[in-house]
């Protein structure tokens, strides 16, 4: 089941991201942030009182003059509107109320969306100052005074973003495969999936930016359901002030929430590129399936070792997920494009499996005996026992004596044992690791 999202929503300087940064901080990661994943920090996982949610943080904005401002909070108010459960609309406590805020509260109001009302830099709630008041105006219902620098009243506002969201989030057939298929404008996304489907289902135009919204198709193949979902592609970064690549990425979390495998659609001409990268770890931290596609194959001028030294520098460029499969195509000349499917299928089977703890054990047990676990201080790390506690994506837990002996660099390792033994090609794996007296 997918996790609601819940969107930031405010004006420049309100104090968007030291609120995300805050709840993202404070969240329980299973594992440290993977080293070169390539983000902007918009997009993170979080949890209150055992509810799981995205958190998107639309900010990051810069504009020169009041009329960019307003353009870009409605930018902003709209994608909120598109793809969030819940909206966090935060205004500033000491700059009092705008016309800007007014702006975009007769927007969020006419969506039919949960928004909850945040009054940001209110360091003392006891003592409130009277143009706090003036919130009421905006008709969204009671503002909530918050300090986002404090975390001041974060308690309030996360009871009631987990029970503002839905209850019904995802009617969609349990069975069925869900393909994201994300990446850049013109790299072929809507192609590859009218191709797949035999018919033109998706609109396809060589104007950058054509798909606004995912578009839900749901199909059958040798007796599997598949759901394609297809994206708003990612942008260039604008030359004016706008900051359309990263409203871009805001829009894909929301598929890549959805769906089981994400294809990443790469151009073989142009190769990877930085709003790849960027792409690839929201879906690689949200735990999903992702199969690489090189599209426009058709168009490189082949030499013997042509396709294996781009797979070496594509999985030097995405070292973060070398898990990754890599299909080349060219949906022009529907070369390969078959294969698509049944790598997605393959790498969807491998997110579900799950490993008996006896095999696990036994391997765990002879990758120790091969490269002894570190050693801190005269204190060397135990491990004594690990177990699968979870798929989509596997999730495995170790019992260890001190998670401070635990180095990056053995969990590595020991992710590269499990790999050589048992696969899980085409999707990340999870660790969590848990030394005695810690708290469940």
């Amino acid at each position: 089941m997918s996790k609601p999202i819940v969107a930031i929503v405010g004006r420049p300087n309100v104090g968007k991201s030291t609120f995300f940064n805050k709840i993202v901080g404070k969240r329980l990661a299973i594992v440290e942030d993977t080293p070169g994943v390539t983000r902007d920090r918009i997009y993170a996982e979080a949890e209150w009182n055992g509810v799981n949610f995205a958190l998107i943080d639309t900010g990051g904005i810069e504009p020169s003059s009041s009329d960019i401002i307003l353009s870009q909070m409605r930018e902003q108010a709209q994608v909120a509107m598109d793809m969030a459960n819940v909206i966090l609309f935060m205004c500033d406590g000491k700059e009092g109320l705008t016309h800007a805020d007014h702006e975009v509260a007769n927007m969020l109001m006419r969506t039919g969306k949960k928004v909850i009302l945040l009054v940001n830099k209110i360091d003392n709630p006891m003592n409130l100052p009277m143009s706090f008041y003036d919130f009421y105006e905006l008709g969204i219902g009671e503002p909530i005074a918050i300090s986002a620098a404090n975390m001041l009243n974060f308690g309030d506002v996360l009871d009631e973003i987990v029970e503002s969201f839905p209850k019904d989030l995802e009617p969609e057939d349990e069975e069925a495969i869900k393909i994201a298929v994300i990446g850049k404008p013109n790299v072929g996304k809507s192609s590859l999936i009218n191709c797949l489907l035999g018919e033109k289902r998706v609109i396809v135009s060589p104007i950058a930016g054509t798909t606004r919204d995912s578009i839900d198709t749901p199909f059958e193949k040798d007796g599997q359901k598949y759901i394609l979902i297809d994206t708003a592609g990612i942008r260039r970064k604008s030359k004016v002030n706008e900051d359309i690549e990263r409203y871009s990425v805001i829009r894909a979390v929301a598929a890549i929430e959805r769906c089981d495998v994400c294809l990443l659609m790469i151009d073989a001409e142009e190769g990877i590129t930085e709003q790849d990268k960027k792409i690839a770890g929201v879906a690689h931290e949200a735990g999903k399936g992702i199969v690489v596609v090189v599209n426009k194959w058709d168009l490189l001028t082949k030499e013997t070792n042509t396709m294996r030294d781009y797979t070496k520098v594509l999985k030097s460029e995405l070292l973060f997920m070398s898990y990754a499969p890599i299909v080349y195509i060219s949906v022009k000349d529907k070369q390969r494009v078959e294969q698509v499917i049944s790598m997605s299928k393959y790498v969807a089977e491998n997110r579900a499996m799950r490993i008996p703890t006896g095999q696990l054990n036994s391997l765990l047990q002879d990758a120790m005996l091969m490269k002894q676990p570190p050693s801190d201080k005269g204190r060397r790390l135990k491990i004594y026992y690990v177990s699968q506690v979870g798929v989509k994506p596997p999730l495995f837990s170790f019992s260890i004596n001190d998670r401070e002996l635990m180095h990056f660099s053995y969990s590595r390792y020991i992710e590269n044992q499990i790999r050589a033994s048992f696969g899980f090609e085409g999707t990340s794996v999870k660790f969590l690791f848990r030394a005695k007296g810690d708290k469940e």
